[in-house]
């Protein structure tokens, strides 16, 4: 039997293979590769206004990394360092996302991802980091990851799945793979700050009063080595999708 559907959110832009450069809907390999490895079957979401749609035959959601949010959507202007603005992909994503809460999905949201729901519970976002830290750390250099310390809190969901504590930090610290210029400024309503970066940046959120499951990070897993996020979405998956039709009851559904 195949294992749950996970829809990933993909990025549309231009891009170039062989003699063609066109519009592309396309996404890192790494996140689709973390998905099957987990026991998933990846499924790629172009930002189209249709794709909500396929909520209904998913049993999980991944929201990816990417460019900016338009700062419209949040009731802000737009910073100088604010770039690569799609705002059919917001548009897209938030519906999605919704879409995949009504419907009790498990979902995981990486950076951009984190973003998108903090945006759609309200919240806001500082445009560009370095001028909040007073440093870049959060991001090196183009096209490339860095690494940083993150604080989880204890008691919280993330905690229990990245867990346990190591004395020898004084608490739970994860080092992660990070790339971002943007984060949280106020939370959302409903989430809960669980990471924070040593700077104070908030780096995870989850639900504060609800029991789906909800992850949302300011880092990379899928660009690192520490699978227990993408395995802890497949388990809840997996408990959810066995109620729910299989392919080819999917297929006769169409007939």
């Amino acid at each position: 039997m195949s294992g749950p559907l996970v829809g990933i959110s993909a990025y549309a832009e231009q891009a170039r293979w062989g003699p063609w450069d066109q519009p592309a809907a396309l996404l890192p390999l790494s996140y689709a590769e973390q998905v099957a490895t987990a026991g998933g079957v990846p499924v790629l979401l172009p930002p189209l206004p249709t794709v909500p749609a396929a909520v209904g035959r998913l049993d999980a959601l991944v929201l990816s990394g990417g460019g900016d949010l338009d700062p419209a959507g949040y009731g802000a202007p737009p910073h100088p360092r604010t770039s690569r603005v799609q705002p059919g992909r917001d548009r897209a994503e938030l519906a999605v996302l919704a879409a995949a809460l009504a419907a009790g999905l498990p979902v995981l949201a990486i950076c951009r991802g984190l973003q998108v729901l903090n945006v759609a519970r309200g919240g806001t976002l500082a445009q560009h980091l370095p001028e909040v830290t007073g440093h870049d750390g959060h991001q090196a250099s183009p096209g490339t990851f860095g690494q940083h310390p993150v604080r989880i809190a204890p008691g919280s969901r993330l905690a229990g799945l990245l867990g346990p504590p190591d004395p020898a930090r004084g608490g739970l610290w994860l080092d992660v793979p990070t790339a971002h210029h943007q984060a949280i400024d106020r939370l959302g309503s409903g989430l809960l700050a669980t990471a924070w970066a040593e700077d104070g940046t908030i780096e995870a959120v989850e639900f504060a009063d609800r029991d789906e499951f909800l992850i949302a990070v300011q880092w990379h897993p899928e660009a690192g080595t520490d699978p227990r996020l993408f395995r802890a979405l497949l388990r809840s998956a997996q408990a959810g999708a066995n109620g729910k039709p299989g392919p080819a009851e999917h297929l006769d559904s169409l007939a």
